[in-house]
């Protein structure tokens, strides 16, 4: 096992579903097919792109709520100085 892949481990396990089905999501958006959900043949350039774009949409998303005064349960909201 590469190093890497021990530290693939999701903060909330309940989530990795709905992380897969995002990432899946994402690389059908960019035209990318991973032969049977595999992808070990996808180069690393590719698998990055992807991972980028999860991360901008992910912010994205994050921003909005921010801006819409809706916050994470548990989160305490940002002190403006």
């Amino acid at each position: 096992m590469g190093s890497g892949q021990r530290r693939n481990i999701a903060v909330v396990p309940q989530a990795r579903p709905a992380l897969d089905a995002f990432r899946n999501e994402v690389a059908n958006e960019l035209g990318i097919q991973p032969p049977g959900d595999y992808w070990g043949d996808i180069p690393s350039r590719t698998c990055g792109a992807v991972g980028g774009h999860m991360v901008r949409r992910m912010i994205e998303f994050a921003q909005h709520n921010l801006a819409q005064g809706r916050f994470p349960a548990g989160a305490q909201q940002p002190k403006l100085q």
